[in-house]
């Protein structure tokens, strides 16, 4: 999987660029299709790999969120703040989203970028996270771009082999420190939690003084916070 992401990154620049003016011209008249459809028939298109693409083993959605610092955030106030960017389900259709990004190391103020399973919100209440937590590792700044771009190349690629565990991974920008966290189902798992925490390690190149912590969403959502009062291991 992952020499299909490197040789991909290379030529990434190649032939979707060609093709964006016809499809725009597609799209705005596929989307004008759309609204002289009866409301009943439009249903949301499913997104698939294109012809001759490298399929993924689950779709994928880019969010991104930002909020003014010091101000309480309830649940809905956070789901209001949270934007989609797109759905893709093979690694062509990921590089076009990634390239066009901003790179978390280049983002100012308060900003998170969530890449999350399609289907699953990047909200602790949500049905496929609630019984479970994350993986949190707090970055100096500098190197949040680098091990944003390792940690999900790995999730895409298959790398943590804990079956249906993960959910998405988070990096969050803030003032002093980035910190990226890895999103699990299941909580109370300890083998599970450990094999990732492992993974993380590995795809991060971490040094083996690294500070590593697990909270459970249930005790974020009790002090409705997603960093502090963590269980800290080495």
């Amino acid at each position: 999987m992952n020499n299909k992401f490197d040789a991909l990154k290379d030529d990434d620049s190649g032939d979707h660029d060609q093709n964006e003016e016809n499809n725009t011209q597609k799209d705005s008249e596929k989307e004008k299709n759309d609204r002289e459809k009866p409301q009943s028939s439009t249903k949301r298109k499913a997104v698939v790999p294109g012809p001759a693409e490298h399929p993924l083993q689950y779709n994928y959605t880019f969010w991104y969120s930002r909020r003014t610092p010091g101000r309480p955030t309830s649940s809905q106030s956070y789901e209001q703040n949270i934007k989609q960017i797109g759905t893709f389900a093979s690694v062509e259709q990921f590089w076009r989203f990634y390239s066009h990004m901003v790179r978390p190391g280049d983002l100012t103020g308060h900003s998170d970028f969530h890449l999350f399973k399609e289907g699953i919100k990047p909200m602790w209440e949500d049905d496929a996270n609630k019984n479970g937590g994350k993986w949190i590792i707090r970055l100096r700044k500098g190197l949040a771009s680098r091990c944003w771009e390792n940690l999900i190349l790995a999730m895409l690629g298959e790398q943590f082999m804990v079956g249906e565990e993960i959910c998405g991974a988070v990096v969050s920008v803030r003032f002093q420190e980035d910190i990226i966290s890895i999103w699990n189902k299941t909580a109370s798992d300890q083998a599970t939690t450990a094999r990732i925490r492992d993974t993380l390690r590995r795809v991060l190149n971490l040094p083996p003084n690294t500070i590593m912590e697990y909270k459970t969403h249930t005790d974020s959502i009790k002090d409705n916070s997603s960093f502090r009062n963590t269980k800290i291991t080495l």
